[in-house]
């Protein structure tokens, strides 16, 4: 009889073998287990009728009841961005998953946009361990209440959780002297050492994108991935690895049914394994009713404020993901003006990364404040400083040296336009930049606003630090609010696109 070490065990045999066979213990038993996954789930509430997490944990509470041998995990990005994580910091996440605790769960690197201190203040309140093998602090010392590798075992089969976060967190968000280690070579290197240690199944629960992804997939260390950051769905077996990514919102779930045979090979205890996608539209799914009730209290906590109608849009706004992290936007465009009005700065820039709505407003469209506080959830203020022409070039370099990635660092700008080669090197790519009517003095100094995030070096752009500080954070204004107030003044938006930025030909 031969055993297929990561397939399907097919054995065609009368039943007086099969009977001696088990008698003799070589062909145990199978063990069924189910990992259920889920990430980048920033809105407690469902978006026309699919997602939420009323809707995550009543499926997560479904897998649990029908297999006690459940893996309920979560592979980063809760407590932002999202309207009420504007005003909580991330609160209301922790209560409504709470309600139902994950097995485990992985910091993203949204988990950092209101600093450390709020992070160890929401994994302390948290009914669920918070783990990840790549993050210490600033000496190499592990972080209190973090862990690491978890072991479980089921009937017998030792399941190895390996928690890895994204190493890319420094630059994108407030992660402060944290130290975040290679995603994928600390990855493998605790899947090979769970193997070691006995480990039948390797899970990664990891926070990366995709690239990572498929490293960590071709490097053959890991049984299953949940995969989280890209936010988008998808499934894939190349015969050795089992890879879910997880979605956004809890839109589509895909629990992975896993029938784990214990046998023997050669006078050896040998493992085969067989998984089982299973897709779940959450349109189809009854919320659970205990989560739905706090859903609706904190939905009546916003409505009343939030629904404020400050101006109508007299062209069309596109926040689109894709739109705004790779072209000029009217709404971007929009939210830089705001800017540059509320300080009276020569040029403003926002990253693009921080427009989150990722939706379309037609022409004529009445905004409330609820719909620029979805735009821009993060919270952050507006500040300015006095920086050298230089550093305004740097910075646009930096806008588009990656935005063939679709990188939130996609600088939307103000009082200054741009020429730019996407096929030139990285650093390399700006072909004029102006601002007002003049090419960019090298030498001269301007004054530049933009949020406290971008400045104080998220999204690559540390260059901006060094300048003469005139609005710090402390002094500064909600950006949110200063675009709500500019739309107020100007009756409106009249924002339109104008090229402000234009690839080099066009």
């Amino acid at each position: 009889m031969k055993f297929s070490t990561r397939h399907s065990l097919k054995m065609v045999m009368g039943a007086t073998a099969l009977s001696t066979i088990l008698m003799s213990g070589a062909y145990a038993q199978t063990v069924n287990i189910t990992i259920l996954g889920i990430g980048d789930i920033y809105d407690f509430d469902e978006d026309d009728g699919r997602g939420g997490v009323a809707r995550v944990n009543a499926i997560a509470l479904a897998e649990r009841a029908a297999n006690p041998n459940t893996l309920y995990v979560f592979d980063g990005d809760m407590l932002s961005p999202s309207i009420l994580s504007g005003f909580d910091q991330g609160q209301n996440m922790i209560d409504l998953t709470n309600q139902v605790p994950f097995d485990i769960a992985v910091p993203g690197n949204h988990e950092f946009d209101f600093g450390v201190e709020n992070f160890y203040e929401k994994m302390a309140g948290s009914a669920y361990p918070w783990a990840a093998i790549n993050i210490t602090n600033a000496d190499g010392s592990a972080i209190p209440g973090l862990g690491g590798v978890m072991m479980k075992e089921f009937e017998g089969v030792k399941v190895a959780l390996i928690p890895v976060a994204q190493d890319t967190t420094p630059e994108v968000t407030s992660s402060g002297d944290l130290v975040f280690l290679d995603t994928v070579d600390t990855g493998v290197a605790a899947a090979n050492a769970a193997r070691d240690e006995g480990a039948d199944i390797v899970v990664g629960v990891v926070q990366t994108d995709i690239s990572n992804d498929r490293e960590l997939i071709r490097s053959g260390a890991f049984d299953v991935i949940m995969s989280g950051d890209d936010h988008s769905y998808g499934t894939s077996y190349d015969g050795r690895t089992a890879f879910v990514e997880t979605s956004i919102d809890g839109r589509f779930l895909s629990p992975v049914d896993i029938a784990v045979t214990i046998g023997e090979k050669r006078g050896e205890r040998h493992i085969t394994w067989v998984p089982n996608f299973r897709f779940i539209d959450t349109a189809n799914v009854t919320p659970d009713p205990d989560t739905q009730a706090m859903v609706d209290a904190f939905t009546a906590q916003l409505d009343e404020s939030l629904n404020t109608e400050i101006g109508a849009t007299t062209g069309p706004l596109d926040s689109r993901r894709n739109s705004v992290r790779g072209q000029e936007t009217a709404i971007g465009n929009l939210v830089a003006d705001a800017m540059r009005w509320a300080t009276g700065a020569d040029v403003a820039m926002a990253n693009g990364g921080g427009i989150r709505a990722d939706r379309e407003y037609a022409a004529g469209t009445m905004l409330t404040r609820r719909d620029i506080l979805t735009e821009l959830p993060f919270g952050n203020v507006t500040v300015m400083s006095e920086i050298t022409g230089q550093q305004v070039l740097d910075a646009m370099e930096n806008g588009v040296s990656r935005v063939e990635d679709g990188s939130g660092r996609f600088a939307q700008i103000s009082g200054m336009s741009m020429v730019y080669d996407p096929t030139a090197p990285a650093g390399s790519r700006i072909v004029q930049l102006m601002i007002g009517d003049a090419e960019v003095d090298v030498n001269a100094v301007y004054k530049f606003a933009t949020n406290n995030y971008a400045m104080g070096g998220g999204d690559g752009y540390g260059m901006l630090g060094g300048g003469r500080v005139l609005i710090n954070s402390g002094n500064g204004t909600l950006m949110a609010n200063d675009v709500i107030d500019y739309i107020v003044e100007n009756g409106g938006v009249q924002t339109v696109v104008e090229g402000r930025i234009k690839v080099v030909g066009e």
